[in-house]
């Protein structure tokens, strides 16, 4: 028989994960349908979008063939039944307390350190680039790991290093570039552009990185349709861009400075999130999302 989530010790909970116990070696991480624009957890929760992420983070996983902090497949017998497929036991591990970013393209915070600085996180760019123009290279732009709410902070190395030492922060920016750029190229290979995204690691008991939490998700990377890329402007993405979209456009009638809560989404914009969602994660992996495990008969 199952184990009911009761069984468990909750642990944390963030904007879309919540964190449970199994035993002193692993932890139960659970996706909601929960999503969050401009800080706020919305009322709306888009169906599946648990499944999805988790879907995709078990194909990268499996397709980057690189030490991660999986502890059992997608229908392991310690996940309750009605949370398989939205689920994956994975190892307790000591987390850096770093957000790993990668770009490969110009846009969103990272456009607006260039146009201020002409740098990135510390790293000098050539002038005369605009929104989404490729980089000469792919970049490392790490972050701080901000509270629930708050924002990350855009950081440099040099930063990084003064947390976690010289050795740790190159070692955290070599294997951050390495696997952006194997995520790239497969994402590449499916008419998909790998704009940015950002890792999170743990620490192996030898002192050796571990991927961990969720990995080239539509909510942790920024894809583009290779077929309708046009630098120079704003590219459509497979994420929540849709719901950022009706949130601060006229429908919506929310100030988005006013520091009111967002209004609930309507059903239009729910269903066309759910289904970029699964577009992003199908095209990616060429799997279909229908084929994926579901909650089991309880």
């Amino acid at each position: 028989m199952r184990p009911a989530l009761s069984d468990y010790r909750h642990v944390a909970s963030g904007k879309v994960r919540d964190i449970y116990e199994i035993d002193e070696q692993t932890l139960l991480l659970v996706t909601s349908d929960r999503i969050s624009a401009y800080d706020y957890i919305l009322s709306t929760p888009i169906p599946d979008k648990g499944r999805i992420l988790t879907a995709a983070s078990f194909f990268w996983f499996d397709a980057l063939a690189v030490p991660n902090h999986l502890a059992g497949g997608p229908t392991d017998e310690r996940i309750p039944a009605e949370l398989v497929g939205r689920s994956m036991v994975v190892k307790k591990l000591p987390m850096v307390p770093v957000e790993c970013v990668a770009r490969g393209y110009l846009t969103g915070s990272g456009l607006v350190d260039y146009t201020a600085t002409g740098s990135v996180c510390g790293v000098e760019l050539p002038a005369g680039l605009g929104e989404a123009d490729k980089l000469p290279e792919p970049i490392f732009t790490p972050a701080t790991k901000a509270d629930l709410g708050d924002h990350d902070e855009n950081v440099s190395i040099d930063q990084v290093a003064e947390t976690v030492g010289r050795e740790l922060a190159e070692l955290l920016r070599d294997t951050t570039l390495d696997i952006y750029r194997r995520g790239s190229e497969l994402a590449a290979a499916r008419g998909i552009i790998l704009a940015d995204t950002k890792f999170e690691f743990g620490r192996a008991e030898d002192g050796s990185l571990v991927l961990a939490d969720e990995v080239l998700t539509p909510d942790s990377s920024r894809y583009w349709d290779a077929d309708g890329y046009a630098p120079g402007r704003v590219q459509p993405s497979f994420d929540k861009q849709i719901v950022r979209n009706w949130l601060t456009g006229p429908d919506s009638g929310w100030d988005k400075a006013s520091g009111d809560e967002p209004p609930a989404l309507p059903s239009d914009i729910v269903e066309r999130t759910r289904a970029r969602y699964i577009e992003a994660y199908e095209r990616i992996s060429s799997l279909s999302f229908a084929d994926w495990p579901d909650r089991l008969d309880v």
